[in-house]
């Protein structure tokens, strides 16, 4: 159940000058399903990408990885559900490159110019035959209006699409930003079992979007965790078609914080939709971190509140036992944390203070609050002036019930 997941009507769905999308069913885990997605970029278009952190990192990660570094342009994007070619070894590395191969050749294109991605269950070996010869049928779909399908189309576990789109005027162009991710379980960044591709027909010179790319990651999809467990597929791509009029090559350019603020805001709300469609979720949960000394130690106590599984199954209950949330903070990595200094809020109620129960706090009121579909805690630790934030989801029945299935 989606959390105040906002799907726009496709009519505010826009296309991206420069990118074309198709999609087709390659069988790749079940018939009948739309499983494979294909973009097709423009010559010149600038591609950036942020990858998983595991080390049983997914073979087409590693070959997205080896054709980026190898700066030939990149052409085309290939994109499976259903099986993640993950834990494959060197046979997996070999379908990651026979698909791309495969494709390079419909495309008339080198095959470094492909950057392949898959999503699905790991230690499978991916049927690349059928794959293949799915490829020309989702060339033949090739739509620059194709954005909701795709959505639709790399979607696992997810139950609604993740999707964003807007146009906004910079330096006097109409500058268009659509972007698409799914994901709905094993996630905790850096990165989470999340794809996310998100373009403009702005012009951003390739070695500035690499920069912008991991920054902008930062800010969104490394904010996020469902249940702490980091995937081997994470991959976020952004692409800058130029087909809009407006280039930028430096981050000296005065229209450079206008178009990286919007695919920021953009790269967060789709980051935030998928802990809004988590696997079981009920309630959406911004763990503020305030007064913190460093950046990571508020990281470190976000994490430790968010990724709780007592605090997580307290929430879903809708039950106000936030002495887990203290529990969750004392643990959180922080020797010299000095817990007469940290105030607690859950919502706009004050629970904890020097070191103990506010005396004004009501478990009425923390109930009032838990019964929220959102819900903000937001924790001063009185160390310092920095702050960060992650965002989280509730622990329920159907977590459990959908992972304990998911191969069946």
């Amino acid at each position: 159940m989606a959390v105040n997941l906002y799907i726009p009507p496709e009519s505010d769905i826009f296309p991206v000058a420069g990118i074309e999308i198709g999609i087709a069913e390659a069988g790749i885990r079940k018939a009948n399903r739309r499983d494979l997605t294909l973009f097709r970029l423009a010559p010149g278009t600038s591609v950036a990408g942020v990858f998983t952190q595991n080390r049983f990192r997914a073979a087409p990660v590693q070959v997205c990885e080896s054709h980026l570094a190898a700066a030939k342009g990149i052409g085309a994007l290939v994109i499976n559900t259903g099986n993640a070619n993950a834990g494959t070894g060197q046979s997996g590395l070999q379908a990651a490159r026979q698909t791309c191969a495969a494709l390079a050749g419909l495309l008339h294109i080198q095959p470094e110019q492909i950057l392949p991605f898959s999503t699905g269950v790991i230690l499978e070996p991916l049927p690349v035959d059928r794959l293949t010869a799915a490829l020309p049928q989702a060339i033949a779909s090739l739509s620059s209006g194709n954005w909701y399908a795709a959505a639709h189309s790399i979607m696992t576990t997810d139950t609604q699409p993740k999707i964003v789109s807007r146009r906004l005027n910079i330096g006097g162009k109409t500058i268009t930003i659509t972007g698409i991710s799914k994901g709905a379980g094993m996630i905790r960044p850096n990165m989470a079992t999340m794809l996310g591709y998100l373009a403009t027909d702005a012009g951003i010179a390739p070695a500035l979007l690499k920069t912008a790319a991991a920054a902008i990651a930062n800010r969104s999809f490394n904010r996020i965790t469902v249940d702490g467990d980091t995937s081997t597929n994470d991959s976020f791509i952004i692409m800058a078609s130029g087909q809009a009029g407006l280039q930028i090559e430096s981050d000296s350019d005065p229209l450079y914080p206008a178009i990286y603020e919007a695919l920021a805001e953009a790269a967060a709300e789709l980051a935030q939709k998928i802990v809004r469609d988590a696997e079981g979720a009920t309630k959406f949960m911004t763990i503020r971190v305030e007064q913190a000394g460093t950046s990571e130690e508020a990281l470190k106590v976000a994490y430790s509140v968010a990724q709780s599984p007592l605090v997580k199954t307290a929430f879903y209950a809708s039950d106000p036992n936030l002495g887990r949330i203290l529990a969750a903070i004392g643990y959180a990595g922080i020797a010299d944390l000095d817990v007469n200094k940290i105030n607690l809020w859950l919502g706009d109620v004050l629970v904890a203070s020097q070191g103990g129960r506010h005396p004004d706090y009501q478990e009425a009121d923390g109930q009032r609050i838990m019964k929220e579909p959102e819900i903000l805690v937001r924790i001063a630790l009185g160390r310092g002036n920095v702050s960060d934030t992650v965002y989280t989801c509730d622990f329920s029945h159907e977590y459990v019930s959908i992972n304990a299935d998911y191969r069946s």
